[in-house]
């Protein structure tokens, strides 16, 4: 113990240089700190982005005409894709404002109450591509007055409100 001095200085080197390891730690640990209402804020904003979608979709271009939704449902026969639908749909939810488009992925159907049997029955509109199991999917809707055989097996149209669904989700 040639100085004792020197040790001490070590020793509170040591100390300090612990301590501001430990405060720099603690300030980057706290900042990624994510509440409950911050996690589901994309979740929000992609249903959203589907219900304005859809809304622009079920507005008429002028007075007296049909939404371009509603023409969609009506000539699509139950059971097949409409491309219309998927085409129109996927440039309104996709577009950016930046370069390229967004991966936004969906799956479209179409709900009306039977009334042969009085049962709620469900056929696809568009889809592009199906559910694998481990995406977080969101669901929009839209009711929509449409004129059409529903079922395929009536007597004749009629006006009917059938409900939209979109079930969204980005890769």
């Amino acid at each position: 113990m040639v100085n004792t001095d020197g040790q001490l200085y070590t020793i509170e080197g040591f100390a300090a240089g612990l301590i501001m390891i430990m405060t720099a730690y603690l300030v980057v640990s706290a900042t990624s700190v994510y509440t409950a209402g911050d996690t589901h804020i994309s979740d929000m904003q992609l249903e959203q982005l589907g219900s304005d979608a859809l809304k622009i979709m079920a507005t008429p271009a002028s007075t007296g005409e049909i939404s371009p939704l509603q023409k969609i449902i009506e000539v699509t026969p139950v059971g097949t894709d409409n491309a219309t639908f998927g085409k129109m749909f996927g440039n309104l939810t996709n577009s950016k404002t930046g370069f390229g488009t967004d991966h936004i992925q969906f799956i479209a159907s179409v709900s009306y109450r039977n009334k042969t049997d009085d049962s709620v029955s469900i056929y696809r509109l568009n889809s592009t591509r199906n559910l694998a199991g481990g995406e977080h999917a969101v669901r929009t809707t839209k009711w929509v007055i449409v004129n059409k055989k529903l079922p395929p097996s009536a007597p004749f149209a009629e006006d009917r409100a059938v409900l939209v669904e979109v079930l969204m989700w980005r890769d």
